[in-house]
């Protein structure tokens, strides 16, 4: 056989997958285009697909989550990556809101926009104090069990991991192993979930592009000229060079050869939460650690929404332009600031749970109650890129979080696969850093 050949064939190893469901996402667009709404009638096997992964996902987040907290034996490490989490959220979100910054005080979204504005009625008030208590917090046990709360699921997982893990004793530590086994099992059902996803992802866009597809050539074309290409820029452009900083172009080159089955999930689905299997998946395939893809990637999927943050300062700017406001001044760009990455964070990993974090810039800002189909269309319509970048954003960050938590020689310890023995010639002391166990992915 070739040396062609047999490089030939581990290309097509290595993108079979990503390949197929490329395929069926055109094939998908392909239905919704010829046959417009009547393309609907494929819905249904779409979101069996999605149903699947909104069922999965609890669990998945409760036992991955607590199973790499228990199963830490030196709480300085979970201390280490937790603070390194949300240094890195912080500043690829700061990044993120600076880019988006400068590009729209270059080319104002709604300059000459005119729309017909109808009243849509009293709108409920919110609070900025209200906002973060939901976000956080719930009432009752049972709705932490639901993927509508997924930060008081991630609050409550990793208290319940500490709890077991500082507990000490022999049969909690029974305990720790089970919820790693759990975790596992929880990763093999996403397998075999996934073996449906071509023909679900298929059946989805085709539905999507079926009836909504026209409108994506609406009043607001300006603001996705705006978006889309920004996306796209901070995709081929940010994401490579945070990739590079977490490990060179070894690095870039796992990030290239492992992202496309994330990227194609999240903008079929737009929907952070249902991605979250399929990241993780990437995730380990990268050689990222399982303590650390384990905590960053659930946490990410609800608190690090660069994509969310693109798109909040989008709306904001556009809503000023709108109705004649001046967006400048100090106060103005942190305020701005402050509520778009707000808005990201209350925002839910579901399809449509931007409304909230919609309905928070108009009431804090005052506007009136009809600027909210305003950007709620605008919304809708970035929805495909702002899930992409918000997905594929988690992945990276799990590299430089890694970087920072293992040094630089985290791609040698840490081979591409997911399945990563204990390297017998790595000193012990890199082994069993800060004297603490490493879940081996």
């Amino acid at each position: 056989m070739s040396a062609e050949s047999v490089t030939k064939r581990t290309l097509w190893q290595s993108y079979r997958f990503p390949i197929i469901l490329l395929i069926s996402i055109v094939i998908g667009s392909v239905i919704g285009v010829v046959f417009g709404r009547d393309a609907m009638v494929l819905q249904p096997l779409g979101q069996i697909f999605l149903n699947l992964m909104f069922t999965v996902v609890v669990p998945l987040v409760f036992f991955t989550i607590s199973s790499a907290v228990g199963n830490m034996l030196n709480m300085r490490r979970l201390g280490k990556i937790l603070g390194y989490l949300f240094g890195v959220f912080a500043v690829t979100g700061l990044i993120a809101a600076v880019l988006i910054f400068i590009v729209v005080k270059t080319w104002p979204p709604a300059e000459g926009v005119v729309l017909n504005l109808e009243s849509m009625g009293e709108m409920e008030t919110i609070k900025l104090s209200d906002a973060i208590v939901r976000a956080i917090t719930v009432s009752d046990f049972r709705d932490v069990l639901s993927k509508s709360y997924m930060l008081p699921l991630i609050i409550f997982s990793i208290l319940f991991g500490v709890g077991v893990s500082v507990t000490g004793d022999k049969k909690f530590n029974r305990v720790a192993t089970i919820l790693n086994d759990l975790s596992m099992v929880m990763m093999k059902v996403v397998d075999l979930i996934m073996l449906y996803a071509p023909i679900g992802l298929c059946a989805y866009f085709a539905a999507l592009v079926g009836e909504f597809g026209p409108q994506l050539l609406g009043a607001y074309g300006r603001a996705m000229l705006i978006y889309y290409p920004l996306c796209i820029i901070y995709f081929v452009v940010f994401f490579p060079i945070y990739a590079y900083i977490s490990g060179g172009m070894p690095a870039v080159k796992r990030m290239v050869k492992h992202i496309l089955p994330p990227t194609i999930t999240s903008l079929a689905t737009q929907s952070s939460i249902a991605s979250l299997p399929v990241n993780m998946e990437a995730a380990a395939q990268m050689g990222v650690p399982k303590d650390v893809r384990d905590l960053v990637l659930p946490i990410g999927a609800t608190m690090h929404m660069e994509g969310s943050v693109l798109s909040a300062m989008l709306k904001i700017t556009f809503l000023f332009g709108l109705f004649g406001l001046d967006f400048s001044g100090p106060g103005t760009y942190v305020s701005a600031l402050l509520i778009a990455i707000m808005s990201g964070v209350v925002m839910s990993g579901v399809p449509g749970g931007g409304l909230i974090g919609e309905m928070l810039i108009v009431s804090l800002y005052g506007f009136p109650p009809e600027a909210f189909p305003i950007i709620a269309t605008i919304g809708f319509l970035v929805d495909p890129p702002a899930t992409c970048i918000n997905v594929t954003g988690d992945t990276i960050s799990s590299m430089l979080v890694t970087r920072l938590v293992e040094g630089k020689e985290w791609l040698r310890k840490f081979p591409e696969g997911g399945t990563v023995e204990k390297d017998e010639t790595v000193p012990e002391e890199l082994n069993e850093k800060d004297g603490g166990k490493i879940s081996w992915g």
